[in-house]
């Protein structure tokens, strides 16, 4: 028998992560610069936020800029950094209007004080937002934060705040960027690529994974949904035997 949707749904993921993969060569299929298919990505952010609330999703974290991307030319990093601006300037009153919660994570000690400003000032505006949280991984790497992590508390014991035989993995997460988020449960990688690209490492060990051939800018609330649907089918048993 088939499963009833509004069931699925109401069973589906709470917290959702994006790999949103596919921009350069969306483009580049149009014939276009790299940066046209990262604008229509930016635009399609908009759209996937504004299906959480209707799909049952409380938490949303998209993959933004990776430690590794510094490694991509200037051109195209000093663009992405400008969009990030612009986004920013551009949609902070209809976040803030429409109940979203932004928080980013990543190391912010690379990137120019005008965007860490706008950052502040966005997240500072949605502080008190509870319908879905955003949370936007900017200059984030899973093992970089790891190792950022471990910095936080192995200064923590040398100041005897925590004692070394009481640290296990209930420990670590408390100094995570996401500490204050519960881990994913679907993590979604766009683009055709079956890798998970040093994201979320740590909070996505027992996550449902789904890699799709969509290009980002071409990735739709209506997919969302099936994936959403596609979950809700699925039994989680977290290393457990059924009864």
């Amino acid at each position: 028998m088939p499963k009833d949707p509004d069931n699925a749904l109401q069973a589906g993921p709470r917290h959702v992560a994006i790999i949103m993969d596919g921009n350069g060569r969306w483009a580049q299929a149009r014939g276009r610069p790299r940066l046209f298919g990262h604008h229509a990505g930016a635009r399609r952010v908009r759209e996937v936020v504004e299906a959480c609330p209707r799909l049952g999703i409380k938490y949303l974290t998209i993959f933004a800029f990776s430690t590794e991307n510094w490694k991509r030319t200037q051109v195209e990093v000093a663009g992405l950094m400008s969009l990030f601006r612009r986004y920013i300037v551009k949609e902070t009153n209809t976040l803030k209007n429409n109940g979203i919660r932004v928080r980013f994570i990543g190391d912010r000690v690379r990137l120019d004080a005008k965007l860490t400003e706008l950052m502040d000032t966005l997240e500072r505006e949605t502080q008190d937002n509870d319908l879905v949280h955003l949370t936007v991984a900017l200059n984030y790497g899973g093992r970089d934060e790891v190792a950022r992590a471990t910095k936080r508390l192995a200064r923590d014991v040398a100041k005897g705040v925590l004692r070394p035989e009481d640290v296990d993995e209930e420990t670590l997460p408390k100094y995570l960027d996401t500490r204050v988020l519960p881990d994913p449960d679907l993590v979604i990688r766009t683009s055709g690529e079956a890798r998970i690209s040093n994201f979320l490492l740590w909070q996505s060990a027992y996550s449902e994974y789904e890699f799709i051939d969509t290009l980002w800018p071409d990735f739709t609330a209506a997919e969302l949904e099936r994936l959403c649907l596609n979950y809700g089918s699925r039994e989680r048993r977290f290393g457990a035997v059924p009864a």
